[in-house]
């Protein structure tokens, strides 16, 4: 059903992606899908990476690791952004678009009063393009 799976990473917060990981390597498994991880970064340097291109590197090794775990094939793309945050839909929407994913498996906040002001990514992507968009949860304690 799914030929390749998209994965927004932040590769600062693992423990925000951790719980999405083991769904993207269970469903990866299940339909042999390609996974691809993506990235958006700023120029300036960051806690993870000094530049854009150490952190292509940083995020291909993380794709090689998780290949490891699902036996799938990977991909990795890093975009550059002067606000990531800002610009993560739109950069997602255009990847997904891109590289022709059929499902996009990505970490989400818990439900609060500050989505009517904060809309959810999932949201957008689920309605801007015709990938599936399952989205994890963080555990709750």
């Amino acid at each position: 059903m799914f030929n390749k799976i998209i994965v927004p990473v932040d590769l600062a917060h693992f423990d925000v992606i951790e719980p999405s990981l083991q769904v993207v390597a269970d469903q990866a498994r299940h339909y042999g899908a390609e996974v691809c991880y993506v990235a958006v970064t700023a120029t300036a340097p960051s806690s993870v990476a000094h530049t854009p291109k150490e952190y292509q590197q940083k995020l291909e090794a993380f794709a090689q690791e998780r290949a490891k775990v699902h036996g799938q094939p990977v991909s990795a793309r890093v975009i550059t952004s002067p606000d990531p945050v800002a610009d993560l839909d739109d950069v997602l929407i255009k990847v997904i678009q891109e590289v022709g994913a059929d499902l996009v498996i990505m970490a989400t906040h818990p439900p609060s009063h500050l989505d009517v002001v904060i809309p959810s990514h999932g949201g957008k992507i689920a309605t801007h393009t015709k990938a599936s968009v399952f989205l994890v949860r963080p555990r709750q304690g």
